[in-house]
């Protein structure tokens, strides 16, 4: 596949409606507003309804047909996940595509509302059981497409049964690999599973590469490093807008030649910035006995069955 250096245009979206979780700020913005400028109706949820609001005006100025309704979702709070799916499930009837974007990185040691350790519980636990509480509108009106948004941080990642809420030592970097592995193995086992419970269901990854967003500034401000947040700052120089951080996560939500399991992300060197194509997995991405024990796992964790029963 060629790489594309934009993202439009787009297919054809009126009449699908999307669901973009961390929707108000980053690359969750950027591909609310390319989305509903396609002609979906984007569900932006997020956790500041303040903050979507205000966005979803920005959106409607630069689209202004654009429907963008927010919905309040805490992935860190297995509460908020059920309320938001069953709003979602009763205002859209079905949902089409889902992208599961919101994130947190590097924090200092916290833990979410049912207590696991924050970067896990909110980058996957919260979308896994977001994914599998969606499961019966996903599809409802055709086939349906599934986007999480991974990390080149995965790399660094690896899957410690033993330590998945860092009870037994906590490294922030450790923690956020750990984490945007476990998007990708989250990926790969449903779409397993979908194929083999016959489902018109698509999943697929993307990362955005090195973007200039708001999220590598919260684990220093929250450290009380100032010093880090203004180095965090100062990268901007080297990384990419959100606009062109989002093009790889727009890619592996309309190419219509995605196949499952696909990886999306920049397509310049290093997969660090420019234009958007196919992307590299680690080798730990792609072991099927990690993703059917994750995903084992997480539904326990969560208390949420996806639906899918294992083969």
């Amino acid at each position: 596949m060629a790489p594309r250096t934009t993202a439009l245009p787009l297919p054809e979206l009126t009449g699908t409606t999307a669901v973009v979780t961390g929707a108000n700020s980053g690359i969750g913005a950027a591909t609310t507003l390319a989305l509903a400028r396609g002609g979906a109706r984007v569900v932006m949820a997020c956790r500041d309804l303040g903050r979507a609001e205000r966005t979803a005006a920005a959106v409607r100025r630069a689209a202004p047909k654009a429907e963008v309704p927010p919905v309040r979702l805490d992935l860190a709070d297995l509460s908020s996940v059920a309320e938001a799916a069953e709003e979602i499930g009763e205002t859209s009837g079905g949902v089409g595509l889902l992208i599961n974007n919101a994130g947190v990185m590097a924090l200092p040691e916290r833990r979410t509302a049912d207590g696991f350790e924050m970067q896990f519980g909110t980058n996957h636990l919260g979308h896994f059981a977001l994914t599998a509480r969606l499961l019966p509108y996903l599809g409802a009106g055709g086939p349906a497409r599934v986007v999480t948004v991974s990390s080149l941080a995965h790399r660094m990642g690896r899957i410690d049964f033993d330590n998945l809420n860092a009870e037994h030592g906590y490294g922030a970097w450790t923690a956020y690999g750990r984490s945007k592995l476990a998007n990708l193995l989250f990926t790969a086992e449903l779409a397993r599973r979908a194929r083999l419970a016959g489902l018109g269901l698509t999943a697929v990854s993307a990362h955005p590469g090195l973007a200039a967003t708001e999220l590598g500034q919260a684990g220093p401000r929250m450290a009380g490093r100032a010093w880090a947040a203004r180095m965090k700052r100062a990268t901007r120089l080297f990384t990419q807008p959100a606009s062109a951080g989002a093009l790889p996560v727009l890619l592996a939500a309309t190419d219509p030649a995605a196949p499952d399991g696909a990886h999306y992300g920049p397509a310049g060197p290093l997969e660090c910035r420019g234009g958007a194509g196919p992307a590299r997995l680690s080798a730990r991405a792609k072991d099927p006995v990690t993703a059917r024990r994750l995903w084992d796992v997480s539904a326990a964790l969560t208390g949420v069955g996806p639906g899918l029963e294992p083969a």
